[in-house]
């Protein structure tokens, strides 16, 4: 089987601002550079032939150009326990568009379309915290901003588990815009 999702890589100097910024929160375990991105699509567990599908549903796109710019903080947490803290993005249309570009060939080919809101954001840290562990790194990253800066291409990354972080590499990719 192989965990696959769909995303974005930052330009780098994108993300050297991002990892410039990772601290001051006790327990969390933050992202290195070569896991830094937007998740467009989790595709989830799928064995060879449906990746397979997956690339083929993707090939057959015209993949819409994205640009946004680093827009604030936020975190999400389950029944009151922070899971991650992440960086936002604005606007949010073109990146909503091409996730549900994405989602809708996606789940043509056999998968089940996203139930969740889609929400651009590119995560921080993962971590197991009650939320004023993040508050004073949410405050002071509040602000948090960019000028406007172009993704160039969708990558389809494999997601590899293991020991320590988890480790994503790159399957296939295509142009944008």
């Amino acid at each position: 089987m192989h965990r696959l999702f769909l995303g974005l890589r930052p330009p780098g100097a994108i993300r050297a601002r991002l990892l410039s910024l990772m601290g001051g929160i006790p327990g969390a375990r933050w992202q290195e550079d070569d896991q830094l991105h937007v998740t467009v699509r989790f595709i989830g567990a799928v064995d060879r032939p449906a990746a397979e599908d997956a690339v083929a549903a993707i090939d057959a796109l015209r993949l819409p150009a994205a640009e946004a710019a680093l827009c604030g903080t936020g975190a999400f947490d389950t029944r009151g326990r922070l899971n991650s803290v992440w960086a936002g993005l604005s606007p949010r249309e073109p990146l909503e568009r091409l996730h549900r570009k994405v989602d809708q060939a996606l789940a043509r080919m056999g998968l089940e379309p996203e139930r969740r809101a889609y929400l651009p954001h590119i995560t921080l840290a993962r971590l197991n915290a009650p939320p004023e562990a993040a508050a004073a790194f949410l405050a002071a990253h509040a602000a948090l901003a960019s000028d406007p800066f172009a993704f160039d291409r969708l990558i389809l990354f494999e997601s590899r588990l293991g020991h320590g972080a988890a480790r994503y590499e790159p399957v296939a990719d295509w142009p944008l815009g």
